[in-house]
């Protein structure tokens, strides 16, 4: 019998802190970066899953993250960073672009019609400062990308969100048993309803996926 492919431990140990840091449990948090330490995580794995947080779960809760990252890890800071540079909005829109598509498939310019019916500037926010600015750095892979935001949308318990973003997952390579891993790592979090509505949210979603949509 063929082996499954499951998570590594590296990805586990990052799932399970962008889980923590959607709950935002400080004690929680200090255990999971102890993990990271531990599995010895990328730093840039870790830097870079802290940037696009604030996309999910706000600033509050990223910036507590953060804060647990720093003082427990004693990695300071970059100096600089490339992408505080609005010059390079133009190669956002671009990279943006190239992601978006990636994560929607079939369904990107839909997305894009939805949005912009809601309000034109989150349109151009989506694109420009989530997916080009942010998912689309260099440091982490689109694949954990994703993986780590099924995580905390399962935490955050927002329904249309996780169901976006576990097609996404499936849309950027993940395969269903990658999915199943990192709900598994989510689910000491969540209440037993909360719970079985991820559980059944993703079934529908893995019976109804067609890789061409």
């Amino acid at each position: 019998m063929k082996q499954k492919v499951v998570l590594d431990e590296q990805t586990l140990a990052l799932v399970r802190f962008a889980a923590a840091a959607a709950q935002g449990d400080e004690p929680e948090l200090r255990e999971r970066v102890q993990d990271l330490r531990t599995e010895q995580v990328p730093v840039d794995w870790v830097e870079e899953l802290l940037l696009q947080s604030v996309l999910m779960i706000g600033y509050p809760r990223a910036l507590v993250a953060i804060g647990a990252w720093r003082k427990l890890s004693h990695i300071a800071a970059p100096a600089a960073d490339p992408d505080t540079d609005y010059t390079r909005a133009p190669e956002w829109v671009r990279r943006g672009e190239e992601a978006c598509k990636a994560v929607y498939g079939g369904n990107y310019r839909k997305l894009r019609e939805n949005v912009r019916s809601l309000h034109p500037a989150l349109d151009a926010w989506m694109i420009t400062e989530g997916y080009g600015r942010t998912m689309a750095r260099p440091g982490l892979d689109l694949l954990r990308r994703e993986l780590c935001t099924v995580a905390q949308t399962a935490v955050l318990d927002t329904s249309r969100q996780l169901h976006s973003h576990l097609r996404g997952a499936l849309n950027a390579g993940a395969s269903a048993e990658q999915i199943d891993g990192t709900l598994a790592a989510v689910n000491p979090l969540l209440a037993f309803d909360h719970w079985k509505r991820v559980k059944e949210l993703w079934r529908a979603v893995r019976d109804d996926w067609n890789p061409a949509d």
